[in-house]
């Protein structure tokens, strides 16, 4: 019995260790980042960058997270993978902690949506607020993408409908948001990135977006990735997430260095 618990013990103290380094590891990368506030019209934005590329011009691309914030390491590897390429990458917290807290404790889905309808247009705000700041900055020669996961793909669209100063769209596993699918005007160049597994947003929802873009005369990808759930862009070291980010680097090099 002795010997089992010795095992026992240096097992906990195994475990303990590893969630050390891992915190330490997380807290590293995030603190990797550079931080600053930008003014708009509903609010002061908490913003993240990874440093400027080392390009004349680096192009900007804001990066609008799904329902549980920035807190993945992945969102590290995206900005130097960003960075590496001749972009520069942001962070854009328009999800303030009261949203992230909001929507972790929410009753269910209709409770969800419900609150979603209700901040979007303070979202919206925020994301263009954060578009206008970032293509007056030098070193960004006027040009900005969006890159927008799940409900950050819900707010890019909708912040992106009609608007001549944003160059680029990526959206991930994520369209319009409720009752706003068939848009009027149209859209920036746009690339879906999709999981062919996901259930969250169905495969459907990315075919009739590029339908509806294709009507409104823009330029619009569809690539879909096999067996890729609805979160399989922020699996980190994963053959579909690492294609996928490419691919999204790949058009935004494309449409925002013209």
């Amino acid at each position: 019995m002795l010997k089992i618990h010795r095992i026992l013990s240096l097992s906990k103290i195994t475990v303990v260790a590893l969630a050390i380094c891992l915190l330490t590891s997380n807290a590293n990368a995030q603190s990797s980042r550079q931080h600053f506030i930008v003014p708009t019209p509903g609010g002061r934005i908490l913003v993240e960058s990874f440093g400027s590329c080392s390009n004349a011009t680096c192009p900007a691309v804001l990066i609008l997270s799904g329902s549980k914030g920035f807190g993945a390491v992945v969102y590290d590897e995206i900005g130097r993978t960003f960075r590496t390429a001749g972009l520069n990458a942001y962070l854009v917290h328009v999800l303030s902690a009261a949203d992230l807290d909001a929507i972790a404790t929410a009753s269910g889905a209709r409770a969800r949506i419900a609150y979603y309808a209700q901040r979007l247009p303070d979202w919206i705000s925020a994301v263009q607020g954060v578009v206008t700041y970032l293509e007056t900055r030098p070193h960004h020669g006027g040009k900005v993408g969006i890159l927008g996961i799940s409900l950050g793909a819900q707010i890019a669209s909708a912040a992106s409908v009609g608007r001549s100063d944003i160059d680029a769209l990526v959206l991930v596993d994520g369209g319009f948001p409720n009752g706003d699918s068939q848009p009027s005007r149209p859209l920036p160049p746009l690339l879906l990135i999709w999981g062919s597994a996901d259930q969250t947003f169905p495969l459907s929802i990315a075919r009739e977006l590029r339908q509806t873009a294709q009507r409104l005369g823009g330029i619009v990808t569809l690539d879909v990735y096999e067996d890729g759930a609805h979160n399989f862009f922020l699996r980190s070291g994963t053959r579909n997430a690492g294609a996928a980010h490419q691919s999204a680097v790949e058009f935004f090099v494309t449409h925002l260095s013209r």
